[in-house]
């Protein structure tokens, strides 16, 4: 999904899928809570990134949207076939092939049928595991789940932070930081690089 398509200002970044626009806090805000500035010092240092640093920061929360994007897509294309081949296999067994009167026929049936299943399971899972397992992805998200940890610190510290900022959760999964990947590094996933150089 292009960033024109929403028409974004200067300083917004869509906060999650399908959701409004947000509009950037200024690393100034968070930095006037002394928690928050020692929390994002820290993660700059592990991490890698600059967490007060405005552009950097706007930039690694739009790359952060396209790759929800990208997941959810990437889940939708194989996800809904094979919920819907899975569904046509049962119903088809429960209102014909069962009934039919040679074992040979019924277990040619299921035999076709659980490789049809198998393989659009195949095409689900290798789609996923390249988009979860994209180490470049990863670093994106782990960074993403750092600054949102760093932006609640300096709310509760009494910041003029929404609620929700970013307004998404942190990702449970495939957000592992790995320092020994070069962020300029071509992604395997299809777009990755694309993304980083919006």
């Amino acid at each position: 999904m292009s960033y024109d398509e929403h028409e974004l200002g200067p300083r917004e970044f869509i906060g999650r899928r399908g959701g409004e626009t947000v509009t950037l806090v200024d690393g100034s805000v968070i930095a006037g809570i002394a928690e928050a500035k020692r929390a994002a010092e820290g993660a700059r240092r592990e991490l890698r990134f600059d967490f007060l640093d405005d552009r950097a920061v706007l930039e690694l929360l739009r790359r952060r949207h396209a790759d929800e994007e990208d997941m959810f897509n990437a889940g939708l294309k194989h996800g809904v076939p094979l919920a819907l081949v899975g569904f046509g296999v049962v119903l088809y067994w429960g209102g014909a092939a069962q009934y039919w009167e040679t074992a040979a026929s019924r277990n040619a049936y299921l035999a076709v049928a659980a490789a049809v299943v198998v393989t659009q399971i195949f095409f689900f899972v290798r789609s996923a595991m390249s988009h979860w397992g994209d180490p470049v992805r990863q670093n994106l998200r782990a960074r993403a789940a750092k600054y949102r940890e760093i932006a609640h610190i300096a709310r509760r510290g009494g910041a003029e932070i929404p609620a929700h900022y970013p307004h998404y959760g942190p990702y449970p999964f495939a957000a592992k930081f790995r320092p020994e990947v070069d962020d300029r590094e071509k992604s395997e996933s299809k777009g990755a690089d694309d993304h980083g150089r919006r």
